[in-house]
Order: C-alpha cells, then sequence, then structure tokens
C-alpha cells in the first residue's frame, strides 16, 4: 500500500472522515477499546465507512508507525453517484455499457479489470461498498492509470445498483456457470450491464436471481474456471465485437 494513500491513529482518522476526505477502508485491530475508540465506531457508522476487524500483524504490516489500533486507506480517487451517473450516460443517446463487480476482492485483479473497461468503452464501474476490493497504489498500478479516466461508483447493495440499471432500460447480463447459455448467444448489441462476481464464490445467488440473463464463456480444458479480470476481458470484447 502506497504510504500517501494511509492515515494511522484514531483521532487523524476520525478528523479526516469529518473533514470529508474519500476513506476506502478503516482497518481495526480486533478486541481494540476505549473511548477514542468507541469515538470512531460511531463517526465511521454515522458517514457510512467501510471498515474491518484484523489482528495487529496486520496493522503493523500496514504501517511501521504507532498506529493506536486502526489504519484507514484513502481512496486516490473520487467516486461517481450512480444514479446521476447513468442518468448522463443515458442522455448521450449511445448505447451504454456499465460493469459491475459484485465483491471482487483482489485489488490487481481490479486493477485489470479496470484498464480493460476503459479500453472497451465501459461508461461506469459499480462496486459494492463492503467486500470489494480497495482502490490503492496496487489498483492504480495495475489499471496502469484507467482507475483515473473510467467513473467508478460505489453503491450499498449490488442488487439496488442492478434495479437502478434495469429502470433505466439497461439489460443486466451475468458472468456464470449456471446457464446453457453462452456469452456469444446473448445480444449485447443494446444498453447492457454485464456483472462479474467474486474470485471464489462469482456472483452472489440472490443477483442471479433478479438479471435478465445469465451467460458463460464456453471452456474446453480441464480447469473449470477462468481469472475474473480474463474472463471479463473477453465478455467487454464481445459487447464491443458486436457493436463494430
Amino acid at each position: 500500500m502506497e504510504k500517501e494513500h494511509q492515515i494511522f491513529g484514531i483521532r487523524a482518522i476520525i478528523e479526516a472522515i469529518q473533514a470529508g476526505s474519500t476513506i476506502d477502508k478503516v482497518y481495526i485491530q480486533k478486541e481494540a477499546s476505549g473511548e477514542l475508540m468507541k469515538d470512531l465506531m460511531k463517526v465511521m457508522k454515522r458517514a457510512n465507512v467501510n471498515f474491518s476487524y484484523v489482528p495487529v500483524e496486520k496493522l503493523n504490516k500496514l504501517t511501521p508507525n504507532n498506529h493506536q489500533g486502526a489504519v484507514a486507506t484513502i481512496s486516490p480517487i473520487s467516486f461517481f453517484d450512480l444514479e446521476a451517473l447513468i442518468e448522463t450516460v443515458v442522455e448521450n443517446g449511445k448505447k451504454p455499457l456499465f460493469l459491475v463487480l459484485d465483491q471482487i476482492s483482489d485489488a490487481r485483479n481490479f486493477g485489470a479489470i479496470i484498464r480493460t473497461a476503459e479500453c472497451t468503452g465501459v461508461n461506469g464501474i459499480i462496486i459494492q461498498k463492503s467486500g470489494s476490493a480497495p482502490v490503492n497504489g496496487d489498483t492504480v498500478k495495475t489499471s496502469a492509470g484507467a482507475v483515473f479516466n473510467i467513473p467508478i461508483c460505489k453503491v450499498e447493495h449490488i442488487k439496488d445498483a442492478i434495479f437502478l440499471l434495469q429502470g433505466s432500460g439497461i439489460k443486466t447480463v451475468a458472468a456464470t456457470e449456471k446457464t446453457d447459455d453462452t456469452i456469444y448467444n446473448v445480444n449485447l448489441n443494446e444498453g447492457v450491464a454485464i456483472i462479474m462476481g467474486s474470485e471464489d464464490r462469482g456472483v452472489n445467488p440472490s443477483v442471479l436471481k433478479i438479471v435478465d440473463k445469465k451467460a458463460k464463456l464456453p471452456m474446453f480444458g480441464t480447469i473449470g474456471s477462468l481469472n475474473v479480470s480474463v474472463a471479463c476481458g473477453a465478455f467487454l470484447y464481445e459487447v464491443v465485437r458486436q457493436r463494430s
């Protein structure tokens, strides 16, 4: 993690949140207590900041400084409002192309996906506040800077984002093995949002229930799945192919 993208110490984190800094995530030491820590928890909950409890070894690895049981990562980008972004894209009159990432947790995979998304003309990437990879130095580096060129929206729940997309006339297509349809049999020459699942679990079953279409990539080897950033690239370039 790039040191300029982190804050350590409880009071410093409280002040950063109150000042409106774009906090990506706060790591809290397990079993941490005290009045100041209670204040931090209140401030984080009020500002809806994503946090998780970790062993002290994780915090020591993040910073050699006196962290007092809390380290925050600051996002190097500002996030977009999803509703406003959809409105802008739809009003432009072009066929919208959105990418929904259902709790992809690896920062390098996230960065590689952002890079491909930028190259294929994706209008915006949607991630969930909790359980998603942070936008940190690794993400920036792996995206080759593309993270600064594509709008990224954080939402409370992926399902709400899907309902919003559908309500705007955008077809939602989930990448999953749980279907007989390959991506090559799905019409992508219209407003579409591609949903990619997490590295270990794929797209959440509750999300699969509400999407318009499910599609998979044909597999011919003995290994049953592709790396998520590679699969995402294949899906996005099929959109490009159909629209060319």
